[in-house]
């Protein structure tokens, strides 16, 4: 049974940061690329980032580049979303996303997990 469980998030203010993790289990975790979505209040969900099954290659959206990084650590099945500069609307509920490859994290993922909410505010 796979099961991604993502952590992390909570309140913080603007220009903080946070790391967002997943655990990964059921699954052979290096075998298949990760990712991340995020999706606003009162919006739709949206493709932030995706990491290649060795890490060797990631892939960000437009709005996050620059102050977000995906990693991951095969050892331990878990993908982290480093998030800097946290702005008002970065405020959404994160979700961890697996796929074959990036491009299928961005367009099909297989799996999601839950999600951590950031709450970003003053």
């Amino acid at each position: 049974q796979v099961q991604l469980v993502e952590s992390g998030g909570g309140l913080v203010q603007p220009g903080e940061s946070l790391r967002l993790s997943c655990a990964a289990s059921g699954l052979p975790f290096s075998s298949y690329a990760m990712g991340w979505f995020r999706q606003p209040p009162g919006k739709e969900r949206e493709f932030v980032a995706a990491i290649s099954w060795g890490g060797g290659y990631t892939y960000y959206a437009d709005s996050v580049k620059g102050r977000f990084t995906i990693s991951r650590d095969n050892a331990k099945n878990i993908v982290y979303l480093q998030i800097d500069s946290l702005k008002p609307d970065d405020t959404a509920g994160y979700y961890c996303a697996v796929g074959g490859t990036t491009a299928e994290v961005r367009t099909t993922p297989k799996f999601w997990g839950q999600g951590t909410l950031v709450t970003v505010s003053s």
